[in-house]
């Protein structure tokens, strides 16, 4: 069936009165992807900051939409409201300064193990050298769980100033966009492809329903038959081993 032509999207830079429409045809778009963002965050993370911050990418998504690039203003408009929310998000620095040690003491054991075995460590061989018990060792990877998976700075992209580089934009691409950086960001698919297929199967599942098809918790516990606690466990052990992995096959390509 072929999707409606929506005459809108042809005359974005025509007038005031065609800016005005965008933004109220994509607000319900705005909100239902700052909902689903703010349901993997912290409860004092107000979700109609959230929006307020994703009306600001729409208009930025007005302001920069080249019909000549082939992308649908609607695709476009909903990445950069996204981008826009993250980025937000991360200059906020809102993971507490004791997640981000825990996270990086799991990340540097983890790598340690992985030298001195050969082998990715077992929970178990991760929790002995943190000095832990096994519950101990999963709440840790829980605290964890909203660490971002990689950084644009793992990949040595930064700008020409050495200020670490907007991935959104990166992403976006220009024409004029820096070969290295783009030959980077290549690599950064590559390395998260095969990182997530290094995950166990149960894993890759998670990955993919939770960052891909972007169900919650709740629903992916509905789909799998098993509980929102085992459904959360779960993801936090994906993300754990995603983020150890990627930033191992990294480490082998630089």
């Amino acid at each position: 069936m072929q999707e409606k032509h929506n005459p809108v999207e042809d005359k974005l830079d025509i007038s005031v009165e065609n800016r005005e429409a965008i933004i109220h045809e994509y607000a319900p778009m705005v909100k239902y992807v700052a909902g689903r963002i703010a349901m993997r965050l912290p409860p004092h993370i107000e979700v109609d900051d959230l929006i307020s911050v994703g009306v600001l990418g729409l208009f930025d998504a007005i302001q920069k939409y080249d019909p000549s690039r082939g992308a649908r203003f609607k695709t476009y408009a909903e990445f950069r409201v996204r981008g826009a929310i993250l980025d937000e998000l991360r200059s906020l620095d809102w993971v507490p300064r004791s997640v981000r040690q825990k996270a990086a003491t799991l990340d540097a054991v983890t790598q340690k193990l992985r030298g001195d075995l050969g082998r990715p460590p077992e929970d178990d061989e991760i929790a002995a050298e943190m000095g832990l018990d096994l519950e101990g060792f999963y709440a840790a990877l829980y605290q964890t769980r909203n660490m971002p998976v990689l950084s644009l700075e793992d990949m040595g992209i930064t700008k020409e100033s050495g200020e670490p580089q907007n991935l959104l934009e990166c992403l976006a691409g220009k024409r004029d966009a820096d070969p290295h950086v783009q030959m980077r960001l290549e690599e950064l698919k590559e390395a998260i492809a095969r990182g997530i297929d290094q995950l166990p199967e149960k894993e890759r599942l998670m990955i993919s329903l939770y960052y891909y098809e972007e169900l919650t918790m709740k629903e992916i516990g509905e789909v799998l038959g098993i509980t929102e606690s085992r459904v959360s466990q779960i993801h936090s052990k994906a993300v754990y081993r995603l983020r150890t992995r990627l930033k191992a096959l990294i480490a082998e390509e630089m």
